[in-house]
């Protein structure tokens, strides 16, 4: 697969099978996702992958924070600017309605749209996932840096034949991933990422991105 088919089909998946994903191949995506450029070579991520029982002790304690109601522990940092201006504010209601839609989710069934949200902390399903931390001493440079990691990591995921769904929702219970994976201290969770192979019989659709003509500007006189 060329890097092209690759961004051209990669998407947030969150519907997965429960087919293994081979270690070698999470090792060979990975070791390759390590020449990810970043400034002076800080390579700032702190990753950790869980498959197997350690990936089922995770999905079973989430599901009893959800199960229990408990809206999350205190938030490190911000998802979402808490008012987001034109176009991004239209833009983020847009993607909604395009994923609640193909799942035929209708706007006032707050119920079925709170399952479809909870479904994040199963992984979709997924056998295998990765979570990526960032040192709290790091700034807005290496954030950026580990934007560009996760997407050389989901290109190769795709090279391989898997997909994956980056899942920032795991901060929510940032608390909980801390208890398995004991990262040491000064480690912000940034996000997780489901990885696997797509169950086709779910029909997640695909989010529209806006027109070339939106986001870039060409300027050549």
């Amino acid at each position: 697969m060329d890097v092209y088919a690759a961004v051209a089909s990669r998407r947030a998946v969150r519907a997965f099978t429960d087919e293994p994903v081979p270690r070698d191949v999470l090792e060979r995506v990975l070791s390759a996702a390590a020449r990810t450029p970043s400034g002076a070579n800080l390579q700032p991520w702190n990753t950790y992958v869980l498959t197997g029982p350690a990936l089922a002790e995770l999905k079973k304690r989430a599901a009893q924070r959800v199960a229990a109601g408990d809206a999350g522990d205190e938030r490190e940092y911000e998802m979402y600017p808490p008012d987001p201006k034109s176009p991004y504010r239209e833009r983020r209601s847009a993607a909604a309605e395009q994923r609640y839609a193909a799942l035929g989710i209708p706007r006032e069934d707050k119920q079925a749209r709170g399952k479809a949200v909870a479904a994040n902390w199963d992984c979709f399903g997924a056998p295998a996932a990765l979570f990526c931390y960032i040192h709290r001493d790091m700034g807005p440079a290496q954030w950026a840096d580990i934007g560009m990691y996760l997407q050389t990591i989901m290109l190769l995921f795709r090279a391989e034949g898997l997909h994956s769904c980056p899942q920032m929702a795991w901060s929510v219970y940032r608390e909980t991933v801390a208890e398995v994976v004991s990262p040491p201290d000064g480690l912000i969770l940034f996000c997780g990422m489901s990885i696997g192979f797509e169950d086709t019989a779910t029909n997640y659709g695909r989010i529209d991105r806006a027109p070339l003509s939106e986001t870039v500007t060409f300027l050549d006189g």
